[in-house]
């Protein structure tokens, strides 16, 4: 890659729309958290722990991602996790980050839901004071069942109140294939009833008629991964008409083995044809990179132009969920820095 567009890309204020809070957990952290909570982890070493992130689908990841979020069992534990990431994002120069956390991984441990979002809160209370704006997004466990999501919804009504002005939405995560958007349509309109702002994962394993389930039934303000929306170009058009964003993850797509090599990628196609589409991590400490290594490698195995990689960047601002005020804040400082 050019080193002055690296260097552009680097420092440019960017905005983080997909990233999994329980996925920026390091290695040496989840050791560290084992230790303090006396938590007895499968692998014996950090060389062990990383050597086993070799998966071959979304399903062989969650395996051990959940076992790394067992680690997580007080206030502190969660804004230790934030705060790590937090740095990361700040050295990315990330102005605005909107994150996930996926309550029921911790609910079925006995952690509540309270005291994941007040850890996490802590954190990112103390980002803003550092220039990182921040929102917060619920997402239930697609592979559990909808009465289990509209309980942890039910648990989660007064946090809405108390941090309304960082927890503003739900989303849908973990194993996508047999377990449709249509399969939380109910939770999804309670959420929608409370003016809450809804993302949810799919067209990543799912097939381009979820991204439509996403569209259609569920109301999403956003989709998360959308990669295989480019299978339906009836679907590639709606998305550039309707300006529905693409919060995409290309080192995810490659780990997870959506794509076996990065040249392969839909994610210029579908900038292409006019989707917005944006750059994110996902889970940055299982899949080998934040953000800014996400745009290089995709910036470089797609041969990428600087009018194309600055369109990601200012999609990424767009899509934010905050007033236009802070919007256009963020967008004049990244014209400025882009015309450096």
């Amino acid at each position: 890659m050019n080193p002055t567009l690296a260097d552009k890309i680097a420092h440019a204020p960017k905005a983080e729309l997909h990233i999994h809070i329980e996925g920026s957990l390091e290695p040496e952290l989840i050791f560290e958290l084992a230790k303090r909570n006396n938590v007895k982890l499968a692998y014996d070493s950090i060389e062990a722990l990383r050597a086993a992130y070799a998966f071959t689908d979304l399903q062989s990841f969650l395996d051990i991602y959940y076992a790394g979020a067992s680690v997580l069992l007080t206030e502190q534990d969660f804004y230790d996790m934030t705060m790590a990431y937090v740095e990361r994002a700040l050295e990315d120069h990330v102005a605005h980050t909107e994150i996930f956390f996926d309550p029921q991984t911790h609910t079925e441990r006995g952690v509540s839901i309270a005291t994941a979002v007040a850890g996490i809160e802590g954190a990112l209370a103390e980002a803003e004071t550092r220039g990182l704006s921040s929102r917060l997004i619920l997402c239930f466990l697609r592979h559990l069942s909808e009465e289990d999501a509209l309980a942890t919804f039910d648990e989660a009504l007064p946090l809405f109140d108390k941090y309304a002005h960082r927890l503003i939405g739900v989303g849908l995560d973990s194993s996508e294939r047999g377990h449709p958007p249509s399969k939380f349509e109910r939770v999804f309109a309670k959420a929608r009833e409370r003016g809450l702002k809804l993302v949810a994962h799919a067209g990543e394993e799912g097939p381009p008629s979820y991204v439509y389930e996403a569209l259609d039934l569920l109301k999403v303000d956003r989709v998360d991964h959308g990669v295989r929306s480019i299978e339906d170009a009836q679907l590639v058009a709606r998305l550039a008409d309707e300006r529905i964003a693409l919060t995409v993850c290309p080192l995810s797509n490659l780990k997870l083995c959506v794509f076996d090599d990065m040249t392969k990628h839909t994610l210029k196609d579908l900038l292409d044809q006019g989707v917005r589409v944006m750059i994110n991590s996902d889970d940055p400490a299982y899949f080998g990179g934040y953000v800014n290594a996400n745009y290089f490698a995709v910036v470089d195995a797609l041969k990428l132009s600087d009018k194309e990689v600055y369109t990601l960047l200012r999609n990424s601002l767009e899509a934010s969920f905050v007033s236009a005020e802070e919007r256009d804040g963020m967008i004049a400082r990244l014209d400025a820095h882009w015309k450096q």
